[in-house]
């Protein structure tokens, strides 16, 4: 192998890991997809879609499901093209925490055709640089986990107008809280949730002081129940709360009717301190 040559798969080597390192992407780089229009090609991602970017109008798609993109040769387009095998363009797709791209080409040969892609970790990107959130699909299987422990012997718990809550468990997983919560009604009347309330107040609250509140809006729940006859239990997650040794966190059930029942929870700062790791 001569010197030029050498030095020439050298410097294609050097471009190469600069553009990997900088986080520039070549459309050489990107994988290649054969379409055509008669075979919708149907991308499965990991995690719900977001936004999807079609470069061209050589192609149509939609997102039928959350997670999948459909995508399509436009007919009157391909058939402009001068010969099989063209790029058609790029594809970009958007989840909640990732960036795929994809550049699709016209063939008509059936064998390279595929009807479905998935999404793999190796042809994506992240979102967000340094610490990456959670995806709706991990923190659902987190969730899943914590619904299949078993329930502590120690548990806060209060009970009013004949409904007991308790909060079961408590766990982290990075910088999110996974609360266990469960409520048993011991009367007759169904439960009609009107909504359930999280937040940070002050412990003693007194004539004289003004009420500091602040709510807190879970990142995800379990179950979305409207009512319940004898039981109800749910996760709640949360990002990591922190507030000082004289406020408390504070679930509150509250029934959708004018005379409905409310049910408060009082959860203290060391509680969330001794959770358990997921």
């Amino acid at each position: 192998m001569n010197l030029k040559i050498i030095t020439l798969i050298l410097w294609a080597i050097s471009i190469s890991s600069y553009a990997q390192q900088s986080g520039t992407l070549l459309k050489s780089q990107l994988p290649k997809i054969y379409i055509d229009e008669d075979i919708s090609l149907h991308f499965l991602s990991p995690e719900p879609i977001q936004y999807v970017d079609i470069s061209t109008n050589n192609m149509i798609g939609d997102i039928p499901l959350e997670n999948i993109f459909r995508v399509k040769a436009v007919r009157d387009s391909v058939s402009k093209l001068n010969g099989y095998n063209k790029s058609l363009g790029v594809v970009t797709i958007i989840g909640q925490k990732f960036i795929a791209q994809y550049d699709l080409w016209y063939a008509h040969d059936e064998r390279q055709l595929k009807t479905q892609i998935e999404i793999l970790p190796i042809n994506t990107n992240p979102l967000e640089v340094g610490e990456i959130p959670m995806s709706d699909q991990e923190l659902r299987y987190f969730s899943i986990e914590a619904f299949k422990e078993k329930k502590k012997k120690n548990t806060i718990k209060s009970t009013q107008y004949g409904i007991t809550g308790q909060v079961n468990n408590i766990y982290t997983v990075d910088d999110y809280i996974f609360l266990d919560i469960s409520f048993k009604n011991k009367t007759n009347l169904k439960f009609d949730l009107d909504q359930l309330r999280f937040k940070i107040e002050d412990k003693k609250i007194t004539k004289a002081t003004n009420v500091q509140s602040i709510e807190v809006e879970p990142e995800y729940q379990l179950f979305n129940p409207e009512s319940f006859e004898k039981k109800y239990r749910n996760i709640y997650v949360f990002k990591k709360i922190t507030f000082p040794n004289s406020k408390v966190f504070t679930i509150e059930l509250a029934e959708s009717q004018i005379s409905g029942r409310i049910l408060t929870l009082q959860v203290k700062y060391s509680d969330l301190l001794a959770a358990d790791t997921l």
